[in-house]
């Protein structure tokens, strides 16, 4: 059965679970970590999206957020294609770092908002990343600690949860009743089964006759489900193409050429003079970090192979470290 176009309307709420490709670690080390945060931040910041809650894990990572306008899939793109890249630099590998498609639930705000920060802010806790919740308060690498105030983390959107809540301290009592509750199969998907809390729910549903209406995609209840979809559908049909990023990237190339009196023709047919050299360096950076395009459309849109690309991104990091 083909996967299901992603729903991605401005301003939903949205748990994303991004994953290493095979099971494979996607952070090695605190360098890495930092490197995810920072710009899970300045993305954030710049694409007008709100993070709620987050954890970083050895294999994969989650997020609670409210997609900014220029929807999910733009602030995904830039935040995985430009750690990728950084990541697989600085580990001396080559090839997909994330699992080809990353999961996002759209979840309905309501009845889900503060189970789902407190299942995110104990995955460090029930992995046995830490061995307490006031090791957690101050964990570097989730969301809690900033919450706890505990850690700096201005682009965190702190206020917005606390006030779910009331106070810090019945956030942090909330948190601790959560512990003995383990893992949380209901808060990981969509669906019927998931939205209705078990399939015995569902069955009492179905003998009382209440019809629900239900979508894989979707963490909410049958009236949440049908008034999003149709969104989706209105926003779909006045939406751009898939080409939109590609659009894009022609006219920064384009914009950058001009600027530096190069000719799209020279840049694309793989020419070597210094100039050139030097402004297709300058574009793949942009590409890859504000256009969220691969490493290999990027070889496309300039005339190069990608593991040119990966070179010309190790040498711009190395004039940077100098």
């Amino acid at each position: 059965m083909p996967r299901q176009a992603r729903l991605d309307i401005p301003g939903t709420l949205h748990h994303v679970i991004v994953r290493g490709i095979e099971r494979k670690k996607i952070l090695t080390d605190d360098q890495d970590r930092q490197d995810f945060v920072s710009r899970m931040g300045m993305i954030a910041s710049e694409t007008g999206t709100a993070v709620y809650a987050w954890a970083l894990m050895s294999d994969h990572a989650h997020i609670l957020l409210r997609s900014g306008p220029s929807g999910l899939s733009r602030y995904m793109r830039r935040l995985l294609s430009g750690y990728a890249v950084s990541y697989n630099r600085r580990h001396n590998r080559h090839g997909h770092l994330f699992q080809n498609r990353y999961k996002s639930i759209v979840c309905e705000e309501d009845p889900y908002f503060k189970e789902l920060v407190r299942y995110i802010h104990l995955n460090p806790l029930r992995a046995k990343l830490v061995e307490s919740l006031a090791k957690l308060d101050r964990y570097r690498w989730c969301g809690h600690s900033v919450l706890m105030g505990r850690i700096k983390g201005d682009w965190q959107d702190r206020d917005y949860v606390l006030k779910q809540f009331g106070s810090k301290k019945a956030y942090r009592q909330f948190v601790k009743k959560g512990i003995d509750k383990g893992h949380r199969p209901d808060l990981v998907g969509g669906g019927l089964i998931r939205s209705y809390g078990g399939w015995s729910a569902v069955k009492e549903a179905r003998r009382l006759g209440v019809p629900e209406k239900s979508d894989e995609r979707i963490l909410g209840k049958g009236e949440f489900v049908e008034q999003l979809i149709q969104r989706s559908d209105k926003r779909r049909k006045v939406q751009f193409s898939a080409l939109e990023r590609l659009q894009q990237a022609v006219v920064l190339v384009e914009e950058v050429c001009k600027k530096e009196n190069v000719g799209v023709e020279a840049l694309k047919s793989g020419s070597r003079r210094r100039n050139v050299s030097m402004v297709r360096s300058q574009l793949a950076e942009k590409l890859i970090e504000e256009c969220g395009l691969s490493l290999t459309e990027t070889g496309r849109q300039l005339g190069v192979s990608p593991s040119a690309v990966a070179k010309s991104l190790s040498r711009r990091d190395r004039q940077k470290s100098i």
